[in-house]
């Protein structure tokens, strides 16, 4: 008999009373999943003797996943990485010839994914990254994104070299250091695909679909949810169904991504989702690339493990159709037979309803 814990690094900074409602949820079906009972969140008083399962809210560095006694991918529901800025958005590009480069950078990897991803660059200071802007504005505008923001948080498009100066000044040269910062075009028209796959135990499951933008309590873009198509297996599985095209090149980008990530061969995952984005740039040319990856528990989290159990309970269920939603709406209509993780005023994001459906897509014969 084990134990699943969730797990949230440096007390939880950041964390909105709505994520906290969903890691539960997705931790007490994990328990389910694997017999485990829940005990909600970590103690270090906890016997590790008797076999914990964490749910962290976010990427865990190698050094904090060897304290809590987490040795590969079937301790946890998410991922554990080298350095912190292999979590990030950053690793998704390479470095400008000459900029300055982080312990444990990987021009391998760069190399590995560079047709499969947007045009841009990484830079971990100030000057690094505008001389990558000032190189990418003469096709137009351009977007920053700071290397951990989530959710379209720590962005800004950019226009002009004053613009550009205005928001570098903006940005903690610390942070920077170790986290870094993505430029790269801004595009519009965009699609933005959810593609990924999970292991928990035995069990495992792949997902293509697209994400749904919405407005938050203060009317700023936000992320709204997601519709996905789960089957039970791999990637492999994954593309033997009838899968639009954009769709599937969405899955194999992100399988070669996720592919090249073996040249950062102290890392490791249970949990591997990847944004993948298509859209038209300032010169009407359309792009699609993987946009970041999240090794950690995130918005189509809920219809991960729901699937999971799906699959658990019914041998021949083949696929299921998933969605997780999100509404800043405490009143919210949620449909019959859904799950909801939260309902009520979160008092960082406002009143809040999110929810996930799931339904039988294909069955095996």
């Amino acid at each position: 008999m084990g134990t699943v814990v969730t797990y949230a690094p440096d007390d939880g900074e950041g964390i909105t009373e709505h994520e906290i409602a969903a890691r539960v949820a997705v931790a007490r079906t994990l328990a389910a999943l694997k017999g485990f009972q829940f005990a909600g969140a970590y103690l270090p008083s906890l016997r590790r003797s008797e076999g914990l399962y964490f749910v962290p809210s976010q990427t865990l560095c190698a050094g904090e996943a060897r304290r809590l006694g987490i040795a590969g991918e079937q301790d946890l529901f998410g991922g554990v990485v080298p350095h912190p800025f292999v979590a990030n958005k950053t690793i998704v590009h390479p470095l400008r010839r000459g900029a300055h480069r982080p312990r444990g950078w990987s021009d391998a990897f760069a190399a590995r994914v560079r047709d499969v991803v947007l045009r841009g660059f990484a830079a971990f200071t100030r000057e690094d990254a505008r001389e990558a802007a000032l190189a990418l504005l003469a096709d137009g505008p351009v977007r920053l994104k700071r290397g951990r923001g989530i959710g379209g948080q720590g962005q800004a498009a950019i226009h002009t070299e004053a613009e550009l100066d205005r928001v570098l000044k903006g940005i903690d040269v610390e942070e920077l250091a170790v986290h870094g910062l993505v430029v790269e075009p801004n595009l519009d028209e965009l699609t933005t695909f959810s593609v990924g796959r999970v292991s928990v135990g035995e069990m495992r499951a792949a997902y293509c679909g697209t994400q749904r933008g919405t407005r938050d309590n203060r009317g700023q873009p936000a992320y709204g949810g997601s519709d996905l198509l789960i089957v039970r297996g791999g990637f492999e599985d994954l593309k033997k169904l009838n899968l639009p095209p954009p769709a599937r090149m969405a899955v194999e980008q992100a399988q070669a991504f996720d592919d090249a990530t073996h040249e950062f061969p102290a890392m490791f995952a249970s949990r591997r989702n990847y944004d993948v984005l298509r859209g038209r740039d300032a010169r009407g040319r359309w792009h699609c690339g993987v946009l970041e990856q999240s090794w950690r528990i995130g918005g189509a989290s809920g219809p991960e493990v729901a699937a999971l159990a799906a699959f658990r309970a019914d041998a021949k269920l083949r696929a299921v159709h998933a969605r997780s939603n999100e509404a800043y709406d405490v009143d919210a209509v949620v449909p019959a037979g859904a799950t909801v993780h939260y309902r009520g005023v979160d008092k960082h994001a406002g009143p809040m309803t999110t929810y996930t459906t799931l339904e039988p897509y294909e069955r095996l014969r």
